[in-house]
């Protein structure tokens, strides 16, 4: 059985979406979404309702429709804490993420699992579910052993529907629990277990510092148990050129790397489509890379003694902001930008109907203007945000289809 999406009360009435062209992500040749309980049910050309069918129309005929954004990594109830409570960082609102263009989110804790709880964080992903789009989460923090729901990793996974694996679990950082080879064996085979009982990924999210180690445990793992390399999926790896190097290896070894859209405080960070272009430049698939925000997760500054000297709080954002970089870049094609905030990270975590646009997935998609600015927000078949007309008939609105 795959991941599930959240639960939640999807439209049940028939929604004809006309645009420019629709991505899917590949380039579709079609100009209109038919959408029906939540689903993508048509994806064609001058597809024309019936008369007096009860069909809403939407008419944004020069808008593209692209797949909505997942970001695979974001703080829902605040990260931070590294400087004590008055820097802890807040709560996302549902707001913010559809204002970035994402439609689906997973969420996590990071350092702090004293003050942050996997059961509000699974409140928080149940609750945006509840308001529209679709969530899940990691169970676990930087420390091993994880904090879980159920007292095991693998209890989690089978049992607790919105988890889909395990993370951010630290590593070659100060703050990690500095685990040994074989506790971080052993996690990767328990949630690799359970993922298989469960019919999910059962992926471990690694958080990597700019330690010296970097991603060797990774792949010391990979190189001395049977577990396979993408089990595993580090994040940060445009921390710095040296972490940025390793990454390429392991893409080319098999596994899959998250790039994170802003620049880390130490300067020595390099931007996440910078670092994209430069690991598809050594070969490198778009397949192996995906694309995150670490939202309201805190970027910590320390002196070299490890003293706290400086805290930014990481913005959503920053996700568009830098796939529109991305996008825009001289040799990039719109499918392989879309594939890193969408079908890649679809697969790699096992969210069945995310990541594209075709019949029998979910409607969550967005339509952009020429320019890429977003326009409208649509979610399970319902517009969560832009500038909507007003719902009507096929029948009221037949001169506007014409």
């Amino acid at each position: 059985m795959p991941a599930r999406r959240s639960t939640g009360d999807p439209s049940s009435l028939l929604t004809l979406v006309r645009c420019r062209r629709v991505w899917g992500p590949a380039p579709t040749g079609a100009d209109t979404l038919l959408l029906a309980g939540g689903k993508v049910a048509f994806v064609g050309r001058d597809l024309r309702p019936p008369e007096g069918w009860p069909v809403t129309v939407v008419e944004e005929v020069d808008a593209d429709a692209v797949p909505g954004f997942i970001d695979g990594h974001v703080h829902l109830t605040g990260g931070g804490g590294e400087g004590g409570f008055a820097t802890r960082c807040p709560e996302m609102t549902l707001e913010q993420i559809t204002a970035a263009g994402v439609t689906t989110v997973v969420g996590l804790l990071g350092t702090d699992d004293v003050t942050r709880h996997p059961d509000s964080l699974l409140a928080k992903v149940r609750a945006l579910g509840a308001q529209g789009i679709s969530a899940y989460m990691y169970v676990g923090a930087y420390a091993v052993p994880p904090v879980t729901l159920t007292g095991s990793v693998k209890r989690d996974l089978v049992l607790i529907d919105e988890v889909v694996g395990v993370g951010e679990i630290a590593i070659s950082d100060h703050r990690s629990s500095q685990p040994t080879m074989e506790e971080l064996k052993r996690l990767v085979a328990l949630a690799r277990v359970g993922g298989m009982l469960s019919g999910k990924r059962g992926i471990v999210h690694f958080h990597v510092g700019d330690g010296k180690e970097g991603l060797r445990p990774l792949l010391r793992i990979a190189e001395e148990t049977e577990i396979p390399i993408s089990q595993m999926v580090p994040t940060h790896v445009n921390r710095n050129g040296r972490l940025l190097d390793q990454a390429v290896t392991y893409a080319l070894r098999g596994g899959t790397v998250d790039v994170t859209a802003f620049e880390f405080p130490s300067g020595e960070s390099v931007s996440a489509p910078e670092a994209i272009l430069y690991m598809v430049g050594k070969g490198v698939p778009w397949s192996r890379i995906t694309l995150s925000s670490d939202s309201n997760g805190s970027l910590p500054e320390f002196d070299p003694s490890g003293r706290l000297v400086g805290m930014r709080v990481a913005s959503i954002d920053a996700l568009f902001a830098d796939w529109k970089r991305l996008a825009s870049s001289p040799g990039v094609s719109l499918e392989d930008a879309l594939g890193v905030v969408g079908a890649n990270v679809a697969r790699v975590l096992g969210l069945e109907g995310k990541g594209g646009i075709a019949p029998g997935m979910d409607a969550d998609f967005l339509l952009l203007n020429p320019d890429r600015t977003i326009r409208q927000v649509w979610a399970r078949g319902r517009p969560l945000r832009g500038d909507l007309p007003p719902a009507a008939t096929a029948s009221q609105s037949a001169a506007r289809v014409r």
